[in-house]
């Protein structure tokens, strides 16, 4: 009775087994031999390529870095406090990958894709590896097209382009990511997709920035990929190769992509932390001999692509921390010799309550004026200069002594100039309104005004160009020259602007 009540309830089951037929899948499988902090020493794997992904019990990942013939390295991409000496892992034969495409714009991922921001998972329908080979020269396009960030001290002295790579750099706590989101937050009309790629930031900082976005309707169009200080330094280490990976792919549907890297100081110390605790030798600094491979073979993905090979662009924009104005350091030297120029962010300036703190002497495009629009070039083309010449007559006239009124004529404009190039912290200005300033404070519109007033009287200025000069403002934008006729009429225009108002409200210099 027994028998036959087993055989009734077993009987579908064989007969599901029956279907089933016998699947053996051979996976070379691997202990860790000992863990440290973000690297673990494995041995058991005969056939393991370098870079490939392994995984630990648990679903933890890992980058196979160290191959000797007794035992690997691997960095792992998480925390290791829960890895314990004897633990298995296996192969996966594939690189580290990211999901790429559409769904990513709004969210905010880490290094391997994974969400968060709280939303859902990724739907990953497209993947590429982190790691690619930069385009090779054949592929670029000459960097032509300008990237305005609606800053008047970078786009009138230091111009962008899109595919430049462009640094920021100075000490802690100037303005470098400030100027860094005003880029991002300036392309809203503009279709380039951004992408803020945080490398060991405190969390808060992270959340400013987040903040920013949203509150500027910027988070649609943006990618933030997130390795904080808390992360493993693993991780650190990816997030700027999976970021661009990200933009990879829409520059190669022929898209214009704006990513940031804040910041590589702090990608460069994890890489020496892990490669202190691989033991590789050090070099400088404690930093590893490769150093400056890998942020060259980072930086040189950001290009122009020719229209045959897609026609879209990266523009990079690294961020870099200084100690005590030191830009001649081993890492800030390192990365100004592989970017197209540098804008750097003054101590001293920005203690005087010059922001943006942008130091027009030191900073400089190697791309120069072949990006900006001709009305800019006509405009500011002898900015630096003239600056330059101010900077030093200032520190000349501080000995007190006499001088004739051709250089007491300089210092005033040149004093009003340096309050025109103070700007509000995203407060964007966009190409005509820049202009107007630029072109009202050297032609002496505001030499009559006291520096104090400076700030209102282009407000007045700007106004006057809008609504007076709306076919010039059009021109202008279109990549139109300046011609005489448009300065005259920009100039007049301005000028009844201030008369206006000085009869109107009284003396200007109240």
């Amino acid at each position: 009775m027994l028998k036959t009540l087993c055989d009734t309830l077993f009987d579908p089951l064989d007969a599901v087994l029956e279907d089933i037929p016998p699947h053996l899948e051979a996976t070379e499988v691997a202990h860790v031999l000992s863990v440290g902090n973000g690297v673990a020493q494995v041995a058991g794997f005969t056939d393991l390529h370098a870079n490939e992904l392994v995984v630990f019990e648990g679903g933890l990942m890992g980058i196979a870095s160290n191959l000797h013939e007794d035992k690997v390295g691997v960095i792992v991409l998480g925390n290791t406090g829960h890895l314990r000496p004897g633990d298995r892992l296996h192969r996966t034969e594939r690189v580290v990958d990211v999901p790429v495409g559409e769904m990513l714009l709004g969210r905010v991922v880490d290094p391997l894709g994974r969400p968060l921001d709280g939303g859902r998972a990724v739907d990953a329908k497209k993947r590429m590896p982190v790691e690619r080979v930069a385009p090779p020269i054949m592929h670029r396009d000459p960097v032509n097209v300008p990237l305005q960030t609606g800053i008047k001290a970078v786009d009138a002295a230091i111009s962008i382009g899109r595919g430049q790579r462009e640094l920021i750099l100075g000490d802690r706590q100037t303005g470098k990511t400030a100027i860094a989101v005003d880029a991002i937050l300036n392309q809203k009309d503009t279709g380039v997709i951004s992408i803020y790629c945080a490398i060991g930031q405190r969390a808060s900082a992270v959340a400013r920035v987040m903040r920013s976005l949203r509150d500027h309707d910027a988070m649609s169009r943006t990618i933030v990929v997130v390795a904080s200080s808390e992360d493993a330094p693993g991780l650190q280490f990816v997030a700027p190769y999976a970021a661009t990976t990200m933009a990879e792919h829409f520059m190669a549907q022929g898209r214009d992509v704006l990513i940031v890297y804040d910041d590589l100081t702090r990608h460069a110390r994890a890489y020496r932390e892990l490669s202190l605790l691989l033991r590789r030798p050090p070099g400088r600094e404690a930093y590893p001999g490769d150093i400056f491979y890998i942020h060259s073979r980072l930086l040189e993905r950001a290009t122009h692509l020719r229209e045959e090979h897609g026609g879209g662009s990266l523009t990079a924009l690294p961020v870099i921390e200084t100690q005590a104005q030191n830009i001649a350091a081993y890492i800030p030297t390192n990365l100004i010799s592989i970017t197209d120029g540098q804008i750097y962010l003054s101590p001293d300036l920005f203690e005087k309550g010059q922001l943006p703190a942008v130091d027009i002497g030191v900073s400089v495009s190697r791309v120069g004026g072949k990006v900006q629009l001709p009305a800019f070039r006509t405009v500011a083309g002898t900015l630096r200069l003239m600056y330059s010449q101010f900077e030093e007559l200032e520190t000349f006239a501080r000995f007190g002594t006499q001088m004739d009124k051709e250089t007491r004529g300089k210092l005033t404009r040149g004093l009003r100039v340096r309050e025109v190039l103070k700007q509000r912290e995203q407060h964007h200005l966009a190409v005509p309104e820049q202009i107007a300033a630029l072109l009202a404070a050297t032609e002496g519109l505001f030499d009559d005004i006291e520096p104090e007033g400076v700030a209102e009287a282009e407000g007045r200025v700007q106004q006057a160009v809008r609504d007076r000069c709306p076919e010039i403002c059009d021109a202008i934008e279109s990549g139109e020259e300046l011609t005489d006729e448009h300065r005259a009429a920009l100039v007049e225009a301005m000028r009844t602007a201030l008369d206006g108002a000085d009869g109107g409200g009284g003396d200007a210099n109240a």
